[in-house]
């Protein structure tokens, strides 16, 4: 593997030092939320990493196009790395919000629209890494992988509009409430540990993304090795 770039070296100490500024808004800076209290900070990082899981599983989408318009490898490399980083970022946005449902809505987890929604997201994408598993040939693994990223990748924007389009009890952070719901407001602090918390965790994603295409590269040298020795 080549050395580390530079750049990507100093965004991986910047990474380290945002996720720590982005903790001490979220758990110290911000105030504590009137009605649901403490377990509120969990917004912060919640939101965060559901931002980057989405964005990731779009992305991805837009790989597989790219890949099946140029059968270039390269960008099955990159659309492994974007549907892999995401599906990590994602599952981390499921777990806090059942961390915050459980005081909020006294259960860990309700099958209400955005919910649902968003597992059925995250069991897409697993089986994602199961389809490229049982696929021996790396150019037809790439090309199945291409076609399930953008086909999964509709569930993405699905997620997102859930509680737009259905009734649910999920509150809206951001765009207008409908009638049935009250949208969340914040206050001037909270919407900065808000923005820097998606900043931040933009960053991250872009840092350990960058990180992944390399390891990726390194696994497609390998592969390549072993079907040369065969």
């Amino acid at each position: 593997m080549t050395p580390k770039p530079v750049f990507l070296k100093i965004l991986d100490y910047l990474s380290v030092i945002l996720l720590a500024i982005a903790t001490y808004l979220a758990l110290v800076y911000a105030p504590t939320e009137l009605v649901m209290g403490q377990v509120q900070r969990v917004f912060y990082f919640h939101i965060g990493t559901a931002w980057v899981g989405l964005l990731g599983f779009v992305f991805a989408a837009g790989l597989g196009i790219t890949y099946l318009v140029t059968k270039n490898m390269k960008w099955d490399i990159v659309e492994v790395a974007a549907v892999e980083i995401s599906v990590v970022f994602f599952f981390i946005t499921i777990v806090l919000g059942s961390v915050w449902a459980r005081p909020a809505w006294n259960t860990w987890w309700t099958w209400d629209p955005r919910l649902t929604t968003a597992a059925v997201t995250e069991l897409i994408y697993v089986a994602y890494f199961m389809l490229r598993a049982g696929i021996d040939d790396p150019e037809r693994r790439a090309r199945f992988g291409a076609v399930y990223a953008l086909l999964g990748g509709l569930s993405a924007p699905i997620t997102f509009m859930a509680i737009r389009l259905f009734r649910s009890i999920h509150p809206v952070v951001i765009g207008a409430a409908n009638e049935n719901q009250e949208k969340m407001n914040m206050t001037g602090d909270m919407r900065v540990a808000f923005f820097f918390a998606l900043f931040a965790f933009t960053v991250i994603f872009i840092d350990l993304f960058w990180n992944r295409i390399r390891l990726g590269q390194l696994e497609a040298k390998v592969e390549q090795l072993k079907l040369n020795i065969m």
